[in-house]
């Protein structure tokens, strides 16, 4: 008797699932490790702004009274 095509396959699958543990083993180490390689972050603000305080500013709704009260005769 011959051996049938069956374990043939049933071995090119359990070999393909082997690999495939393995790969996702090696995926799983890799996104473990810290991430050194990556690059540079860039600077978020932007240098002509760099100064600037928000709270130093007038608000709009104090520019347009303080206009008020300049352009009226009183």
């Amino acid at each position: 008797m011959a051996k049938s095509k069956y374990s043939f396959e049933k071995r090119q699958r359990e070999k393909a699932r082997q690999k495939k543990q393995v790969d996702k083993a090696a995926r799983r180490k890799e996104a473990k490790l810290p991430k050194t390689d990556t690059e540079p972050e860039i600077q978020s603000e932007d240098p002509g702004i760099s100064g600037i305080n928000a709270d130093s500013q007038p608000s709009p709704v104090e520019e347009n009274h303080l206009d008020r009260e300049e352009k009226s005769p009183q």
